[in-house]
């Protein structure tokens, strides 16, 4: 059964990727991305297939990692037993709450290792509430796109955002493999999903040379690498819909790409974003 969980995370991926096709793309691959989203479900047992499209008519999440002996996306406490039975992937197990197929992530898995707020501090608004200033990379080193991502993957992970960056930098390139995350206009959105046990965050990394992003040449200078945790899938592409609205206005790309430090760089996001990112 391990082996119909693994396609049926493979399908999940390839769906919420069409999906961000759909929404922050030109369209311009939705039919081979839904072609491949066939061929993959073509190889599932019936049993499986028939609880995939069961599901996927109410949500286009039908997995769910367990984290913490809960379902990452409803936060349902699971049975130990249960717990016990996701382990083994013998069957496939189902969340009581919200029917989702359950699964287990790998033990060297990627995790949010930052703190939770401490009682009685300010609810942060905006760009803060996914990022900070220790994240914000005014110069890049990077010539190519997997050296941008790790660069700000290891700047997460020395900042106590997630843990394991090179399995982050891993991750984040099987994505690319699938389809660019670059969106024009210099600007490229790699991320990683599935990154449990908090919430999204976001780094953001500046090349002034540019980094050859795709095979056409074009080149990327702003670079926004996100970790997200299943349940917010859907969030995050609003979050992207919202920064690629505020990066539409040339003045306030400007202003970001003129950054000279790591202060003077979160500061001119948090204005540059102040009322496109809620």
């Amino acid at each position: 059964m391990k082996n119909q969980i693994n396609l049926l995370n493979q399908l999940q991926e390839l769906i919420l990727t069409r999906d961000e096709h759909h929404q922050t793309g030109d369209g311009s691959h939705m039919d081979a991305l839904s072609d491949s989203i066939d061929a993959l479900a073509a190889k599932l047992d019936p049993q499986p297939k028939a609880l995939y499209e069961r599901l996927y008519k109410k949500d286009h999440i039908v997995m769910s990692p367990m984290s913490n002996g809960c379902c990452a996306v409803c936060g349902m406490k699971l049975p130990i037993s249960q717990v016990q039975q996701v382990r083994l992937a013998k069957t496939i197990q189902t969340c009581s709450s919200c029917g989702r197929m359950l699964f287990t992530a790998e033990e060297d898995a990627p995790k949010y290792t930052g703190g939770k707020p401490a009682r009685g501090e300010p609810r942060k608004t905006g760009i803060s509430r996914f990022s900070a200033e220790e994240l914000m990379l005014p110069s890049l080193q990077a010539t190519t796109p997997q050296e941008a991502i790790a660069e700000l993957a290891h700047a997460m992970s020395e900042n106590r955002f997630v843990s394991n960056p090179d399995s982050l930098v891993k991750s984040a390139m099987e994505r690319e493999s699938v389809l660019s995350t670059a969106m024009g206009d210099g600007l490229a959105f790699p991320h990683v999903r599935g990154v449990e046990g908090g919430g999204l965050s976001l780094a953001l990394g500046l090349s002034e040379k540019g980094i050859v992003w795709d095979a056409d040449g074009s080149r990327v200078h702003v670079v926004v690498f996100s970790v997200i945790p299943v349940a917010v899938s859907a969030f995050y592409l609003r979050l992207v819909s919202m920064l690629c609205d505020a990066f539409k206005r040339k003045e306030n790309l400007t202003l970001v790409r003129g950054s000279q430090n790591a202060g003077e760089l979160w500061k001119n996001l948090v204005k540059a974003t102040r009322y496109s990112v809620k």
